[in-house]
């Protein structure tokens, strides 16, 4: 007979290891299933975000942008350092020390909390009476297990180009990207989306020359214009980022060392040499192996599994989590819908307001904005008023030499409701959740206009910028 489980989660990044542990703290016995394998060769859990993604990501451009800071900023402070040089191989040991920390930090807490860490590729086998028998293939062997609730939160995989698959040694994926030895001359990178500005500013500071070639015809046509503009040039004036736009890759072949690059830009046939490329086009569901067709879990034509707005599939208990279902791919999104489901699975009531999801790029400066954009209220005809503070007039910016970008805010023309803020600038990414918070609270610029900010802080440019939506700003 199988071990039977009260809830069997398939996936152990940010979703599902969140929903295992929060399913196991309300009382469920609880498995988690995962098959990821470190570098040497280890299971290693937290999925593509702690081991190759988010966190050894962040931890890159932190050793990058303190070696722009070292040859380029220190200066200003009076502390003169002469010859910097980067270690390569000591940043990626640095890199993966963090994520080792976490992936066993993790370990850890599933051991708190009675989780049941089940190594191996999990697809469903059959539906039965008492829920679903999932089997967990590792090395060979399989294990089956019972399920009475399933949660699927198998995350996404890089989309490849189809005439240049990854082999992580010329053409990278995310997981290549952050494990480069050297430093390459020239490095190029297909696509300017999120990973692609991230992954080509770290190497950029490292020395690369660095080209971006995005097929879509504006620049990160997701954020507010006015970021998007801001940041371009910040990107390419100050960083030396190569952005290119509108460009569609028609070719990449690999010939005496370096990568031969050809694309189609303004009507024209070009093409670029590189040492490194790394494609960054974007993420796909992880759905495939999973074994839906063994239950009649419905996988629409995207392979994205169908969920409603509960996270519930088409299948009694079984619910789906993360990157495989609607809404952006964003670990932290996976998280929340992971503690909603456990608490669904238990009779409470719990919801994740989509509307309300953060968006970060880790770039420096960095973009981070919570609900509409300035371009999308004009093409709904939503009538606004809005308010944009610079960093360049706050004490505690200049103070840090990061002044550039700004605060902007959207608020409802009649009812003054904050419908959308965008920031570019330092830690643009903690700064956001204020305005989380606030558009959560349905809060008016009005109420963050009057609430008492830090000072001097960076949250003053917030408490401006509301204030700017009535025109009234104290220090411009």
């Amino acid at each position: 007979m199988p071990q039977a489980f009260d809830v069997v989660v398939i996936g152990g990044g940010p979703g599902g290891y969140v929903a295992a542990i929060r399913a196991a703290q309300l009382g469920f016995k609880t498995a988690c299933i995962d098959n990821f394998k470190n570098a040497a060769g280890k299971p290693s859990l937290g999925g593509t975000c702690l081991n190759v993604g988010c966190i050894p990501s962040k931890a890159l451009l932190e050793s990058s942008e303190n070696f722009e800071r070292v040859r380029h900023k220190f200066g200003a402070h009076g502390i003169a350092v002469t010859q910097a040089r980067i270690d390569v191989a000591t940043m990626l040991a640095r890199k993966q020390k963090i994520v080792d920390q976490f992936t066993g930090g993790i370990a850890g807490l599933f051991r708190k909390n009675k989780v049941a860490s089940l190594h191996g590729t999990g697809a469903f086998k059959a539906k039965t009476s008492d829920g679903y028998t999932v089997e967990v293939t590792d090395a060979g062997k399989t294990e089956a297990v019972q399920g009475k609730h399933v949660v699927v939160a198998t995350g996404s995989v890089p989309r490849a180009l189809p005439f240049a698959p990854f082999d992580n040694d010329a053409i990278l994926d995310n997981a290549g990207a952050l494990a480069l030895s050297e430093v390459p001359k020239r490095l190029g990178v297909i696509g300017a989306g999120v990973i692609g500005l991230e992954m080509g500013s770290v190497w950029r500071r490292l020395g690369s020359e660095v080209t971006l070639l995005e097929a879509l015809p504006g620049f990160l046509q997701a954020a507010d214009e006015a970021v998007a503009k801001e940041a371009l040039k910040v990107f390419t004036r100050e960083l030396g980022l190569v952005i290119r736009t509108g460009v569609q890759v028609t070719r990449i072949e690999q010939s005496a060392g370096q990568m031969s690059v050809g694309f189609a830009a303004e009507g024209k046939d070009e093409q670029a040499e590189f040492d490194r490329v790394i494609v960054a086009v974007g993420r796909a569901p992880n759905t495939a192996g999973l074994g839906a067709e063994a239950v009649g879990l419905d996988i629409d034509a995207r392979g994205f599994v169908a969920v409603d707005a509960h996270c519930r599939t088409n299948l009694a208990n079984v619910f789906a989590i993360g990157d495989v279902v609607r809404g952006p791919m964003l670990a932290h999104k996976a998280m929340e819908e992971g503690v909603a489901v456990a608490e669904r699975i238990a009779g409470q009531a719990a919801h994740v307001n989509l509307d309300h999801v953060p968006w970060v790029i880790y770039t420096s400066p960095e973009i981070a904005w919570v609900g509409r954009t300035e371009q999308s209220l004009r093409e709904a005809g939503v009538r606004y008023r809005a308010g944009q503070f610079p960093f360049m007039a706050n004490g505690r910016a200049r103070a840090l030499g990061e002044p550039a970008g700004f605060v902007k805010m959207l608020a409802d023309e009649q009812t003054d409701r904050i419908l959308g803020v965008h920031i570019i600038g330092p830690f643009a990414s903690e700064l956001i959740s204020e305005a989380v918070v606030a558009m959560e609270f349905d809060a008016s610029s009005e109420d963050i206009a009057r609430i008492v900010h830090a000072h001097p802080s960076l949250a003053e440019v917030m408490h401006e910028a509301a204030l700017a939506v009535d025109k009234r700003t104290l220090h411009i």
